[in-house]
């Protein structure tokens, strides 16, 4: 049997099933080719402002060295003082909001 029309869909198919390639790659594969001659990327401005602050989030350390050195000086000296009751507040609302969520 003699096929002339190579670019024939039915041919396409023989051809990519005697490969071994699926259905569904082939026709990605000439999706795609049309596809990607026609591809834009629009980022929105809420896009573009996650971005920025994401870049100054990152561009922060990651310990505040000023902090950490005013709290072992507050210790070491005894004047640290510990609220209990405002750090019940805080994981009381915490676990709240991880429920609400």
């Amino acid at each position: 049997m003699k096929i002339d029309n190579l670019n024939n869909p039915r041919s396409q198919m023989i051809q990519s099933f005697q490969k071994g390639e699926s259905l569904g790659q082939t026709v990605d594969k000439q999706a795609g080719t049309a596809a990607a001659a026609a591809e834009t990327v629009d980022i929105s401005s809420k896009a573009k402002d996650i971005q920025l602050a994401q870049t100054v989030i990152s561009s922060l350390p990651d310990v505040r060295d000023a902090k950490v050195q005013d709290l072992k000086t507050q210790i070491e000296q005894g004047n640290y003082k510990i609220n209990a009751g405002e750090i019940a507040k805080k994981m009381v609302g915490e676990n709240l909001l991880d429920l609400l969520a």
